[in-house]
């Protein structure tokens, strides 16, 4: 019994780290950042590879701006080393990163050939706002007991994609 306590704890404690990794506002940012230059580098350049650049590129240069932001206000706020407001900064700033990645990942079969690029694209935009909704679910849940507050959470970050990709659809 005590060994499957622990895995208990350890299967806890591994599910509230990746939601804390995943569910900061870089994350929500992230998604947005992710969608935008998609449809930008993708409607300039019709290359899914050089969609794909553009997104990575533009991906980690916000993380480190947003990590190098949360680190001055870190030491702004707090009696922190340099050393230590870094760390809160880029622990604040990872899941832009951590969730980002996932419709990068989609671009990537794209690049591959593995599907069409037309369709890697809209692909990748339909996982990010999947995964908008998805993550304000869960930054609702994990403050607000009412299911329709929910829904009203997940329904709202995933409006923000939706609205991107609207734009798409008006462009293109």
């Amino acid at each position: 019994m005590h060994r499957k306590q622990a895995e208990s704890a350890h299967h806890s404690s591994l599910t509230r780290y990746l939601f804390d990794l995943l569910s900061t506002a870089g994350g929500i940012y992230g998604l947005i950042i992710v969608a935008g230059v998609i449809i930008v580098s993708n409607n300039l350049t019709a290359a899914t590879w050089e969609a794909l650049l553009a997104v990575v590129a533009t991906l980690v240069v916000f993380f480190a701006a947003h990590a190098y932001a949360a680190t001055l206000a870190e030491m702004s706020n707090r009696d922190l080393s340099f050393l230590a407001a870094l760390r809160r900064g880029v622990a604040d700033s990872i899941g832009m990163i951590a969730i980002g990645i996932f419709p990068v990942l989609v671009l990537l079969l794209g690049v591959l050939g593995i599907l069409k690029p037309v369709n890697a694209v809209w692909l990748a935009l339909l996982l990010d706002v999947l995964l908008l909704g998805v993550l304000g679910w869960f930054v609702t849940a994990a403050r607000i007991q009412s299911t329709l507050a929910r829904f009203g959470g997940a329904l709202l970050t995933s409006a923000f994609g939706g609205i991107i990709i609207a734009l798409k659809a008006l462009i293109h």
